[in-house]
């Protein structure tokens, strides 16, 4: 990166100290000097021996009274959410204005004056979505949000034994201090749910959630290809890999939250506090009741759960006729058969999730899923009598997935969409058919064995003294998370065409047996399949040997970059070496691609399936190509690259026969040549992997 797209990079180290604290371990220190005229000078910091390098920033007149509007409206040391309209709006007016600037060093001016007079996460918010969107920074990358926010990823019970440590050490002692933060998160394993701490308050899957909402934010005029589809789908595969993970540990599928009447027999303590203040994030006892929204902290209208009814009983409506009604009282069909314009499922999810910009008709049916988002997170103090925060799981998109009611809420939504979804035709036989290819054998390979693939436990150093400060000392979390050994997949395919075929490869993932041990139907499996990959393939006349690996999956992410990763970054962009940074940083986390297994091994399925890459393609203008994450993510300025939808072919009902034969499992689909399903199995070795 060049210099001023890094300095930015050190605008997201200390969110919730002055400006001026030297960053980058005391080498970097911004001067909002008003004499603009002076040169940038290199300075060494007294006793250290550190140069300093300064970054003068020019005194900008008025700047914190222009164009602002609302963005100072969210106190600082506050909880920001973004399925709070109100903060929304905020985030929007903030961002429209980092976006007026003229270029890299522009936006480090204005954005160094704004710091620290708007809230904190606010304030990254619209940095970091400036940044992936201004055409001049598109070769930067954003830092990880779990070194930015430590405070949000490590109990602050271990960041207060780390301070303690700093404080009894000598003051010139450099070795870092090292912060264990191991599987059990918040709670032992006297509760069922608690068991799965480690998948739902995993690092990576928390800020991959965080980073699909600054992808795909709403209210933002950001309507980007396919924005609602993306919803519903990329939400339906975290329900299945949750209840993949469920099946691991011999618990139930989630059950959705269907009566919001009722109390929710699992509460949540997050053990988390808001860094700058001190102030504990709210907590949710068992059996809490979510109760209507009646608080005038937010500037919003009051919200009762009978609207929340009230907007599901017409999305429904509109479900089972077949249409929905614009703000012109004009009919909006739903199909997912169209030729042209919007797909249901899309025209669906903008009114569902819901952007208020793009809903077909928002005053109408509503803000169903923020708004469920906010009276959960703010169950434990609905009316403010006790001046309490809301639950930072609910309302902060970066740690939603660490509460199991998160999980429970989307289910209830994904269910929304499938009711949808059942309601299209089934696929005929010539749309799932691709004649003259056939899939003679498939399946994977880890180390030289066969159908046996290993998971266990790794862990991951951050650096939380780039997000808090500890008295300058260098302070490491390493945390440990759940992993696997990576595997190759293998396919044999025939061609008995006379010239070259390309083929889109589509690779899923499900548990052979349900929690009573028994085979499952198509339909009690349909929406446990889990997109593994998808690619393209040239394939020549005769013989094909395939081989992919799991590395390069079209849902993943690499590992989050680290700010020593982005420091470190000087390399041509253009280079092989730069392949690691050649992300937008959107993708499910490589290192929970897989289920968990069991030490005795697990029976999983995977189908494979070929289609025809000439119907698949999208035609695309010049576009700035994400290396990871597409399926999930999409491509940055760009069209979704498949013209299906999303999680064919088992996002609607099978049909009733198939090469005259009826479809009971998902194995009923391998009758087709250009398909193949193939038993493995899945190991947790209980240890920490190589």
């Amino acid at each position: 990166m060049e210099k001023n797209q890094k300095n930015l990079l050190y605008l997201f180290e200390l969110p919730y100290d002055p400006i001026s604290l030297p960053r980058s371990g005391g080498k970097i220190h911004f001067d909002l000097e008003n004499d603009a005229s002076r040169p940038p000078v290199v300075t060494t910091r007294l006793g250290s021996g550190i140069p300093v390098e300064t970054t003068l920033v020019p005194d900008r007149g008025d700047i914190l009274s222009q164009k602002l509007g609302t963005a100072t409206s969210v106190p600082l040391g506050s909880p920001f959410s973004f399925f709070i309209k109100t903060h929304r709006q905020a985030a929007k007016e903030l961002c429209d204005f980092f976006m007026e600037t003229k270029n890299a060093e522009d936006l480090l001016q204005v954005a160094a004056r704004v710091h620290g007079h708007v809230n904190e996460t606010l304030f990254v918010y619209a940095l970091s979505f400036v940044m992936l969107r201004k055409k001049e920074l598109q070769n930067s990358r954003l830092p990880s949000i779990i070194e930015v926010f430590p405070g949000k990823f490590i109990l602050q019970e271990q960041l207060m034994k780390a301070q303690l440590e700093v404080n009894r050490a000598d003051p010139n002692e450099t070795t870092p201090i090292v912060v264990e933060h191991g599987p059990e998160f918040s709670g032992t394993h006297l509760k069922p749910e608690h068991r799965l701490a480690y998948w739902r308050e995993d690092y990576g899957i928390n800020a991959h959630h965080w980073h699909w909402h600054l992808v795909y934010p709403i209210d933002m005029n950001a309507n980007r290809d396919r924005k609602g589809e993306l919803f519903y789908y990329m939400h339906q595969q975290m329900i299945a890999r949750y209840d993949m993970e469920r099946l691991c540990l011999g618990l139930p599928r989630v059950q959705k939250l269907e009566n919001w009447r009722a109390p929710i027999k699992d509460g949540y303590f997050p053990k988390l506090t808001l860094n700058n203040s001190g102030r504990v994030w709210g907590s949710r006892q068992d059996d809490t009741t979510t109760q209507d929204f009646q608080r005038n902290d937010f500037n919003l209208d009051f919200t009762d759960v009978t609207d929340l009814e009230i907007w599901r009983s017409r999305i429904f409506d509109a479900i089972h006729q077949g249409f929905m009604i614009d703000r012109q009282g004009e009919r909006v069909m739903l199909s997912d058969d169209v030729t042209s314009g919007k797909r249901g499922i899309d025209i669906l999810g903008d009114a569902l999730e819901a952007d208020s910009n793009i809903s077909v008709n928002f005053p109408y049916y509503g803000d169903l899923h923020n708004m469920g988002h906010v009276l959960i997170a703010f169950s434990h103090d609905p009316d403010f009598p006790n001046k309490e925060d809301m639950g930072r799981e609910w309302g902060d998109t970066s740690t939603a997935m660490k509460d199991p009611r998160f999980y429970r809420w989307h289910k209830f939504v994904d269910d929304t969409f499938q009711e949808y979804k059942l309601m299209q035709r089934p696929y005929p036989e010539e749309e799932l058919n691709l004649s003259g290819v056939k899939i003679e054998r498939a399946g994977v390979v880890r180390n030289n064995e066969a159908n046996i693939l290993h998971t266990g436990w790794n862990t991951r150093l951050f650096e939380a003294s780039r997000g808090l400060d500890f008295n300058g000392r260098s302070v490491m979390v390493r945390l440990t998370h759940l992993d696997h050994e990576p595997f190759n997949y293998h396919l044999q395919v025939s061609n008995s065409g006379k010239g070259i075929k390309d083929v889109t490869v589509r690779v899923f993932l499900a548990p052979k047996f349900n929690a009573r041990s028994q085979e499952m139907t198509f339909m009690e499996q349909r929406i446990l399949w889990a997109e593994m990959d998808k690619f393209t393939v040239s394939l020549k006349p005769g013989s094909n040997h395939v081989v992919r690996s799991s590395k390069d999956s079209s849902i993943t992410n690499t590992e989050e970059l680290t700010f020593r990763d982005l420091e470190n970054s000087n390399i041509d962009p253009a280079s092989p070496a730069a392949t690691p940074f050649n992300f937008c940083g959107c993708g499910w986390p490589q290192h929970m691609l897989l289920p968990r297994g069991r030490p005795e091994g697990m029976a999983f399925q995977l189908f494979f399936m070929l289609t025809d890459y000439a119907q698949d393609k999208v035609v695309q203008e010049a576009t700035r190509r994400c290396a990871n994450g597409v399926s999930f993510c999409g491509i940055q300025d760009a069209k979704y690259p498949d013209t299906r939808p999303m999680g064919f072919p088992f996002d609607r009902r099978p049909p009733v026969n198939l090469l005259g034969q009826s479809v009971n499992t998902a194995a009923d689909y391998a009758r087709l040549d250009n398909a193949y399903i193939h038993d493995i199995s899945i190991k947790f070795l209980a240890e920490k992997l190589n």
